[in-house]
């Protein structure tokens, strides 16, 4: 163990930060799985707790095998991965499943291990990765908006289509952070502008598709209408029953919250192991739980963009950002989605919630912000021992 913690690069705040969210989660998870374990017909709740264990098992696995890689492979690891994800992501479409319910292919098995994946998740760190390629790799030259459709625009496209069917939200989240960090990394505003009406125009057709052909995506469109009129509508209806149940669990919970397991909400909530865990956070732990909770990924925030800011490199930089802001974006998104601040997304707690594919892509992401990270202390360190012969001499010894 000692050896595993020797070999640990990168920033340490943001390993101490990925580790605390993992072990709190496991209280939250462990008392809202207890509602599943019964609905289920099996009653172990314990078997919820070594599955939520072992998927964090594997996720910081990845996360420490990802953080050895030096950075510089991620760019051309995410042009072998473009199209594989594209075939993923098709295959899922046609193949797709549904999981506890949720009327939509977002899931493929793996075969063998008898396991689900949602690829759109994997999909989202690949294009990240391919954007900041990109956009590094045309740093020096003056763009031009022709030049940009194919190489750039046309897989961002590609891969939001293939998900939008079936998930909305990570699409529009995926769409918002693709043309940030193509803003970052300094693409003119005047494409942007084009950019941006083109998706719009996009969401618009597929609406009006979808409903001139409802059996080809059956209550897709009906859903994502309900929750934006459930959240725009004061008057209760059946759609708001999980945002009205989570709303009485953070009201219950008061300040200091009414004690760990002994949320009454998780009874009621479908979802509160992982879309409305926070909810069950609130209630357990209070708003001083909840706060908590919040600065934290405040922290991991801004050890994220400290580590963006310290890169060597446009690709560096863009790296970091284009995987490490979306986890703060997606957590900020559900905890407003708690206390109804946004419309229901489906979104997770990322490290917190339960579900292996959403904890293994975090952490997949977090390793390559740590592996920039370390790259950085790396030359740090080469730099020290130049500064020092001694030292050198030492090293040689």
């Amino acid at each position: 163990m000692q050896e595993i913690f020797n070999n640990i690069k990168g920033d340490r705040l943001i390993w101490a930060i990925t580790a605390l969210l993992a072990i709190f989660s496991f209280l939250p998870v462990y008392s809202a799985a207890s509602n599943l374990a019964y609905v289920g017909g099996t009653g172990n709740t314990f078997s919820f707790f070594i599955k939520h264990f072992m998927h964090l098992f594997l996720g910081f696995t990845i996360m420490y095998g990802v953080h050895k890689i030096p950075y510089r492979y991620f760019r051309g690891l995410s042009m072998v991965m473009i199209p594989v994800v594209l075939v993923l992501l098709v295959v899922t479409m046609l193949q797709g499943t549904t999981i506890e319910g949720a009327n939509a292919s977002r899931w493929i098995q793996i075969p063998i291990v008898n396991m689900s994946f949602q690829t759109s998740t994997l999909a989202a760190v690949v294009l990240m990765v391919y954007v900041a390629r990109y956009m590094s790799k045309i740093q020096e030259k003056e763009i031009t908006f022709a030049e940009t459709i194919l190489p750039l625009w046309m897989p961002v496209f590609l891969i939001l289509i293939l998900i939008l069917p079936a998930n909305f939200s990570t699409a529009a989240i995926m769409f918002v952070m693709v043309v940030m960090l193509v803003f970052l990394g300094g693409y003119p505003l005047r494409y942007l502008a084009v950019i941006i009406g083109s998706g719009i125009f996009a969401l618009v057709l597929f609406v009006l598709v979808a409903k001139a052909f409802p059996d080809a995506m059956p209550n897709r469109i009906d859903t994502w209408m309900s929750r934006i009129d459930s959240f725009s509508n004061d008057d209760n209806t059946e759609a708001d029953y999980q945002i009205e149940h989570a709303k009485t669990a953070i009201a219950s919970g008061g300040i200091q919250g009414v004690g760990p397991g002994k949320s009454i909400q998780k009874n009621f909530l479908p979802q509160s192991s992982s879309d409305f865990i926070f909810a069950i956070i609130v209630e357990e732990y209070g708003l001083i739980g909840g706060l908590l909770l919040m600065i934290l990924y405040m922290w991991l925030l801004f050890r994220i963009v400290i580590v963006a800011q310290k890169s060597d490199s446009l690709f560096g930089k863009l790296l970091v950002l284009g995987v490490g802001l979306p986890i703060v974006f997606q957590a900020l998104i559900n905890m407003a989605v708690a206390v109804e601040l946004f419309p229901v997304t489906g979104q997770t707690l990322p490290l917190v919630s339960s579900g292996g594919t959403s904890i293994w892509m975090t952490c997949l992401a977090i390793g390559i912000v740590l592996s920039v990270s370390a790259k950085r202390e790396e030359d740090k360190n080469k730099e020290n021992l130049e500064d020092n012969p001694l030292e050198v001499l030492s090293e040689a010894i």
